[in-house]
């Protein structure tokens, strides 16, 4: 499929027509082995850019996602078509990001994710698709101290060691901990089981229905807060499934170790929302604003290889 076949490229009205698109259109390709026009004045507009091919086009770096081919820019427009607001959110998100610090930037993703919460597109999602909460204990992280060293091992294997609130708050305390007690020079997270984690316990979501308090709710108990400040000292260890809230957490750590068996995901699109759990955030500052607009559109399922070669990942173990 041509990219003139997908969409145009309307930055302004009157550069709208290089693919032919409708101004409506909440996604917009273009084509850099053909494009030659380099529009150094461009504002972007208000929902996703994807580029393909040239990223050493004088207009790749600006652009919010740069794919390969035709055939992957498909797969973007139909997933963004599907969630046009999440996705229009979270490339606004990050295109502020690189200019605000850790805490200003964790803000911000906090108050794009209300914006989503309260939004058609994840209401429609939980009412059909937010499971019912199953009857499991509470999660737990184990913690252990071997010197200046702390281990701390998400523990909840029959739920894929999904991070429900008490695991949350666990978190929350134990990086919290690290920062008070300079005597520790390495904290290294890890998960029990076949998943280091499958993210955010989907039975959760929803279950506080007003925005604002949610906002605050994060504000005061996201783990990210305290492990994006003692980042030096945290090693994480993954093996398995490293997906959504707990890859956005793994990803804070100054050295992310995986083994080659490890993939990686963010599927928060398809439920209407964005990487909520401090990703956006700690996400480009491994791989970029583009690669992590690329995970959070497409939904798909990254490798260790892939990671690796990314900076998603500094080592592979076996």
């Amino acid at each position: 499929m041509e990219a003139a076949h997908l969409t145009g490229l309307p930055f302004r009205r009157e550069q709208s027509e290089v693919a032919g698109a409708a101004w409506h259109e909440p996604v917009a390709v273009i084509d850099l082995d053909t494009r030659r026009e380099s529009w150094e004045d461009l504002r972007l507009p208000p929902w996703p850019i994807v580029g393909i091919g040239n990223p050493s086009h004088s207009l790749a770096s600006r652009l919010d996602v740069l794919v390969e081919d035709a055939f992957h820019a498909e797969q973007l427009v139909e997933a963004i078509r599907a969630q046009p607001l999440a996705a229009a959110t979270l490339v606004h998100l990050l295109r502020m990001l690189p200019g605000l610090s850790v805490d200003d930037g964790l803000a911000a993703e906090s108050l794009a994710y209300a914006t989503l919460q309260g939004s058609a597109g994840h209401r429609a999602w939980i009412a059909g698709h937010r499971p019912t909460p199953a009857q499991q204990p509470p999660g737990r992280l184990k913690l252990s101290r071997n010197g200046d060293e702390v281990v701390a091992m998400l523990d909840r294997p029959e739920a894929g060691n999904a991070i429900d609130r008490p695991l949350r708050d666990a978190l929350y305390e134990a990086f919290a901990l690290v920062n008070l007690d300079p005597s520790i020079t390495r904290i290294t997270l890890r998960g029990r089981g076949k998943a280091f984690s499958l993210g955010a316990d989907l039975a959760e979501f929803g279950t506080t229905t007003d925005p604002a308090t949610a906002h605050m709710i994060r504000c005061r108990t996201l783990p990210a807060w305290e492990a994006a400040r003692c980042a030096e000292r945290f090693v994480a260890e993954i093996d398995g499934a490293c997906v959504g809230a707990g890859l956005e957490l793994a990803a804070f750590a100054g050295h992310v170790r995986a083994t080659r068996r490890s993939w990686f995901q963010l599927p928060e699109l398809a439920m209407g929302i964005l990487p909520g759990a401090g990703g956006c955030v700690s996400l480009t500052r491994r791989i970029g604003r583009q690669r992590t607009a690329f995970l959070a559109l497409s939904g798909r399922r990254v490798g260790a290889r892939q990671a690796l070669e990314w900076g998603l990942v500094d080592s592979l173990v076996d």
